[in-house]
């Protein structure tokens, strides 16, 4: 009976974790509802690219991209959702299919006009180059031998190739603007370049202890950008949106609003309980989305690892073989390539859709089920082979040997390597944040792109993550021994 009621009492956690994770990920995907239309449109974004997207104190996504977006939206009628991606994983999004369109300081080059279609720009800007503040690099020429950081994808980074062989600097890329600014002011690199616009308010609202050096380079237009060949209504709507809000003047209201001389960045307690206290609302939401995740994907690989480790050990050599190659497979496909493959490769090549939470907890299950196909085996060749032949002797068939005899004393043998690998699955959640799901870690990405605080809310995320594995596995520990 106490057996009974433990189960109960896991099977009920699972269902209100679960149900309340559904309904967590407000940071992941914003929806604007605009005047009813029959399509809602994915549109992709930035979240660590002020003043164009940002997020503020509680959580909301804002900035000029933002705004102009949701003006034109009311303008034109039409609802989207947001996708909160980093730059280079929302050019493979538009690319997959996963999303409809792009805003997100996107600059409009010939390159890119290969791949996408853009809009009317909505923004003129170029790229400037910043170093520390006490750094002694005055030019360019300055930085020969020295390493410049780059964001991956971005105008930045082809200047950056451009110019490395004249001025003799390596470069070194990033997925996000508050990690380049960070390696710089580290001292890990002497120089970042980035659009201007971007720089200027980091470096103007005191976020970032940088100093630009040298001149505004290439100025280039930022604008809305789709599939190549694809939603050309949007392009449309868009660019009759930007026509009207223009003449309205409500398109110079948003940019004096962010880049005007009243524009200021909203005061941020730096302490470590300060920043607990303003992003616990956040980093709470990241929590719980973590446990679900991971609860739902662990479940799927318990299913699907047992299956294959029974085939593994099994009497079929066809059976075994494809277990084996799947565990092969899965071992040796990096966790990241898996889920880039299923969150943009899937939809690529068969134009089916999946959302970040989908595509995350099959790239978790599939993993891990791997790996506790593994567990599963070793845990039978642990049993003495004479419990089989006793089985035997006793006149059981190989079936009724290894339910009876075999599998209750693998799976004791079996339950330490399942809490070690669930403990591992809930790590491996926070790879999740490459393909934009909102978890604990991918938090507090968000929390640092508006705050440039990294060093207290890395060591918040990180005593989170010790304090979650520490209780979950006290909680398995004791089920182990209920369950032996």
């Amino acid at each position: 009976m106490k057996k009974v009621k433990t189960y109960r009492l896991i099977v009920a956690l699972f269902l209100v974790l679960s149900y309340i994770g559904l309904g967590n990920e407000k940071l992941g995907n914003v929806t604007v509802q605009a005047q009813p239309s029959e399509k809602v449109y994915s549109i992709v974004t930035d979240t660590s690219y002020a003043p164009f997207e940002f997020l503020d104190g509680e959580g909301n996504l804002i900035g000029i991209d933002i705004d102009l977006l949701a003006a034109i939206a009311e303008d034109q009628g039409f609802e989207y959702e947001l996708m909160n991606l980093p730059f280079s994983s929302g050019l493979q999004a538009i690319e997959s299919g996963q999303a409809d369109g792009m805003i997100a300081g996107m600059g409009i080059t010939d390159e890119r006009k290969d791949s996408f279609d853009f809009s009317d720009p909505y923004f003129q800007g170029g790229s400037m180059f910043a170093v520390a503040a006490d750094s002694e690099i005055e030019s360019l020429e300055d930085l020969k031998d020295y390493n410049v950081a780059v964001k991956i994808g971005t105008t930045g980074e082809a200047i950056a190739q451009e110019l490395s062989g004249e001025y003799g600097f390596s470069v070194t890329t990033f997925e996000d603007s508050v990690n380049m600014y960070q390696d710089v002011i580290a001292g890990n690199s002497q120089a970042v370049i980035e659009d201007a616009p971007v720089m200027q308010y980091a470096v103007n609202t005191g976020a970032v202890d940088l100093r630009l050096i040298g001149e505004e380079m290439e100025s280039i237009p930022f604008g809305f950008a789709v599939n190549k060949g694809n939603n050309s209504e949007l392009i449309e709507m868009f660019n009759a949106g930007l026509t009207n809000i223009q003449a309205s003047g409500e398109y110079d209201e948003i940019l004096a609003t962010y880049l005007g001389n009243e524009s200021s960045e909203e005061a941020v307690d730096s302490s470590f309980f300060g920043q607990i206290r303003q992003n616990w609302p956040a980093l709470s939401s990241g929590l719980v989305t973590t446990i679900w995740i991971t609860l739902v994907a662990f479940v799927l690989a318990m299913f699907i690892g047992i299956l294959i480790g029974l085939m593994r050990s099994g009497q079929s050599a066809v059976l075994s073989g494809s277990a084996l190659v799947y565990v092969d497979i899965m071992r040796g496909v990096p966790l990241l390539v898996l889920a880039f493959f299923i969150y943009f490769g899937i939809p690529q090549m068969t134009g089916i859709n999946l959302s970040a939470s989908v595509a995350g907890i099959l790239t978790l299950s599939l993993n891990a089920a791997a790996y506790v196909a593994e567990n599963v085996r070793g845990g039978i060749q642990a049993v003495a082979k004479g419990q089989a032949e006793a089985g035997r002797s006793l006149g059981l068939n190989y079936g009724k040997t290894m339910r009876r005899i075999i599998l209750p004393q693998a799976f004791k043998i079996m339950i330490p390597s399942f809490i070690n690998q669930f403990v591992i699955t809930l790590k491996d959640t926070s790879i999740l944040s490459v393909i934009g799901l909102v978890e604990l870690t991918q938090t507090g990405r968000i929390i640092i792109a508006r705050t440039y605080q990294s060093g207290n809310m890395w060591l918040i995320i990180g005593l989170m993550y010790i304090i979650l594995i520490t209780i979950l596995t006290k909680i398995s520990n004791r089920l182990e021994k209920e369950l032996v």
